[in-house]
């Protein structure tokens, strides 16, 4: 990612911080409304995994700009998420539900040049947990290049 959109991610993210409980609420209601099937996934503490995700999307948000330090940690996060069942068409709705929930976490300063560095990211992000999580499979040959 260019370094201005990472910023813009970065920033971003720092102004929702204060709002992490309510954010990481509003972004399971909404993953939930739009796919219930995913409810199951999450048999404990919701406000424990809210905590968790926030927690584990600012990590990732504060190495943006150090993609070989980020890429094997998502790719590891990427094969634990396979073995709690979740399928690459789940990362479609967890983008959805993430950009839905800066939108209204953001508000107007969730503007067009912050949301479409939100997808980039995203983009980059959940590709990486998914070629981990291919990667996991015995079938498939391990993928050695970093991206």
């Amino acid at each position: 990612m260019e370094k201005d959109k990472v910023k813009l991610v970065q920033d971003s993210f720092e102004r929702l911080t204060p709002l992490a409980p309510q954010a990481a609420a509003l972004f399971y209601n909404n993953l939930f409304a739009l796919d219930p099937a995913l409810r199951p996934m999450f048999p404990g503490d919701m406000a424990a995994q809210g905590a968790k995700l926030m927690q584990m999307i600012g990590a990732a948000v504060r190495l943006l700009d150090e993609p070989a330090k980020l890429v094997p940690v998502l790719r590891q996060l990427g094969r634990r998420h396979d073995d709690y069942g979740v399928r690459e068409d789940h990362y479609i709705t967890v983008g959805i539900a993430l950009i839905w929930t800066l939108e209204k976490g953001l508000g107007p300063e969730f503007t067009p040049s912050v949301r479409a560095a939100w997808r980039e990211a995203y983009r980059f992000m959940s590709d990486q947990m998914i070629r981990g999580a291919r990667n996991a499979m015995p079938d498939e040959e391990p993928d050695c290049a970093m991206a």
